[in-house]
C-alpha cells in the first residue's frame, strides 16, 4: 500500500514537472520579448549635480525628465550624456560635473521607459534616436558632443549618422547590432527558434524593427570624429562589438581598449585624460575654427 502511494506521488510530481516544462517552453518567446523590451528598471533617486537643475524635454511622443547645467568660464559647446540600459541619468552626474567645469553646457536625461521618463518599451535606439533629435532642438550652444555608455553609446552612434548638428561622439562599450548582443546574452535554455520568436514578438509589441537597430550599419554614414572605448574583459558586450563599429566608421576614429575592464568599468584612471585630450583636439581642428563652422 505504501509503495503504491509512493509510486502515485512520484507520477504526480513527474506530471507536474512535465506540465511546468511544457509551459515554460511554450512561453519562452513571450518571456524573451519581455526581457528585450522591459529590462530591469532602476529608480531615479539622485539630486541634480552642482550647477545643474531639473528639466523636462519633449521626446518623440514621450516626456523625458533630465538635468541641465551651464558651463563654467568661456563657453565651449554642449555635451549630452546618454546612459546605459536599466540605468538613468544619475550615472552621468560625474561626467556632467567634470565637463561643466571645463566650459561645457551639460545635459542628461532618462531614456524612454527608464528612470522618470515616459515610454512603454526600450527599443535600443530605434525610437530613442528620435527622442534625442527632439532634445537637440532645445540646445542653444554648439559644438555638440554626445557622450554615451552602453545603450547610450549605441543611441549616439545611430543618431550621429543622420544629424549633422553633432560634432563628435564618445561611445563607451557600445553594441554593434541588437540582434547579435541579445542572442549573446540570452539564457542558455533559449533555443535559436525561441530567440527568433522573441524578436518577432518584441517587434510586434513595440512597433519597431530589430535589424534597423545597428550602430555598425550607422557607422558607415558617420564622418565626424568618434572615440570608442571598451573593456577587454567585457563579457556582457564583448569588445568585438566596438571593433566591428570601428572598422565600419567612415570618418576620423580611435578605439581604446582597457585591459581587465569588464562592462561598465572602462571609464577609470587615465582614460579621462585621454578623453579630455581627444575632445580638445576635435574642438581645435581647422574645420571647426573656420568662419563657416562658427
Amino acid at each position: 500500500m505504501i509503495m503504491r502511494l509512493r509510486r502515485r506521488f512520484m507520477w504526480m510530481v513527474a506530471g507536474v514537472l512535465l506540465l511546468l516544462i511544457v509551459f515554460v517552453v511554450t512561453q519562452l518567446p513571450a518571456i524573451g520579448a519581455a526581457m528585450i523590451l522591459h529590462p530591469p528598471h532602476r529608480p531615479m533617486m539622485a539630486s541634480p549635480p552642482p550647477g545643474c537643475v531639473e528639466v523636462s524635454f519633449n521626446g518623440a511622443g514621450v516626456k523625458l525628465q533630465g538635468w541641465r547645467g551651464h558651463g563654467v568660464g568661456n563657453p565651449r559647446g554642449t555635451l549630452i550624456c546618454l546612459h546605459g540600459v536599466s540605468d538613468n541619468r544619475a550615472s552621468g552626474a560625474g561626467i556632467m560635473e567634470r565637463f561643466r567645469k571645463r566650459g561645457f553646457d551639460v545635459v542628461a536625461y532618462d531614456s524612454r521607459a527608464n528612470g522618470e521618463s515616459e515610454g512603454d518599451a526600450c527599443t535600443y535606439g530605434f525610437y530613442e534616436k528620435e527622442d534625442l533629435r527632439e532634445v537637440l532642438d532645445s540646445i542653444e550652444k554648439g559644438p555638440i558632443i554626445l557622450f554615451g555608455s552602453s545603450l547610450g553609446a549605441a543611441v549616439a552612434l545611430q543618431f550621429a549618422a543622420s544629424d549633422q548638428r553633432i560634432t563628435a561622439v564618445v561611445a563607451v562599450e557600445t553594441f554593434s547590432d541588437l540582434r547579435t548582443v541579445v542572442t549573446e546574452r540570452a539564457p542558455f535554455f533559449f533555443t535559436q527558434d525561441a530567440i527568433h520568436q522573441s524578436f518577432d514578438l518584441a517587434e510586434k509589441k513595440a512597433q519597431f524593427r530589430v535589424d534597423a537597430v545597428s550602430p555598425k550599419a550607422a557607422a558607415e554614414n558617420i564622418t565626424i570624429p568618434v572615440l570608442l572605448i571598451h573593456g577587454e574583459a567585457d563579457t556582457d558586450t564583448p569588445p568585438d562589438h566596438s571593433r566591428r563599429v570601428y572598422a565600419a566608421l567612415a570618418g576620423p576614429k580611435r578605439l581604446i581598449l582597457i585591459p581587465d575592464a569588464r562592462h561598465n568599468e572602462s571609464l577609470q584612471g587615465d582614460i579621462w585624460e585621454e578623453i579630455d585630450h581627444w575632445i580638445d583636439a576635435v574642438l581645435q581642428s581647422p574645420a571647426l575654427q573656420s568662419p563657416a563652422a562658427k
